[in-house]
């Protein structure tokens, strides 16, 4: 009995794991914590530029507005109004849907944003061609102010919540 455990072989033990390769479940996670962080990143630059577009917006109406109480130019009033309307739209929905549209087609697309019709109807008429008469009379400016506010903060706001 003494001989046959003198021929027993000492125990070895195989070498340690690598920590590298990780095994298949650590790539699959790592890549939808890669993924996950890469839609939060999206998320809150989207929020932070519909948020900037609601407040930048508002300030450059308010500049509007201040400009028009300085000269009140009823021309120029109705082109920066247009302007402005024009990029914020073009900001918040493709190029192709809103660049092309002038005259009521365009009043009308405002109108349909808010589900009203300010434009088309009210006050916001001046727009379609206020901005290319010189001397044009606008009744009330302060109302065709009120309209445009009305829709920067209606649409920015959707956009933000979006």
């Amino acid at each position: 009995m003494n001989n046959a455990l003198s021929q027993l072989k000492d125990i070895h033990l195989p070498p340690a794991v690598d920590w590298w390769p990780p095994a298949p479940g650590w790539w699959l996670l790592a890549l939808l914590v890669l993924a996950a962080v890469a839609l939060l990143v999206w998320f809150v630059r989207r929020r932070i530029k519909r948020v900037d577009l609601y407040q930048v917006s508002l300030q450059e109406l308010d500049e509007i507005r201040a400009r028009y109480a300085e000269d009140p130019d009823a021309q120029r009033l109705a082109a920066d109004l247009s302007r402005l309307l024009r990029r914020v739209a073009i900001t918040l929905r493709p190029e192709a849907e809103v660049a092309g549209l002038t005259g009521k087609e365009w009043l009308a697309w405002l109108d349909a944003q808010v589900d009203g019709s300010e434009f088309s109807d009210g006050a916001g008429r001046f727009l379609e061609e206020g901005a290319y008469r010189p001397g044009g009379e606008l009744q009330d400016a302060q109302a065709l102010l009120s309209v445009v506010e009305n829709w920067l903060k209606k649409v920015t706001r959707e956009a933000s919540h979006a």
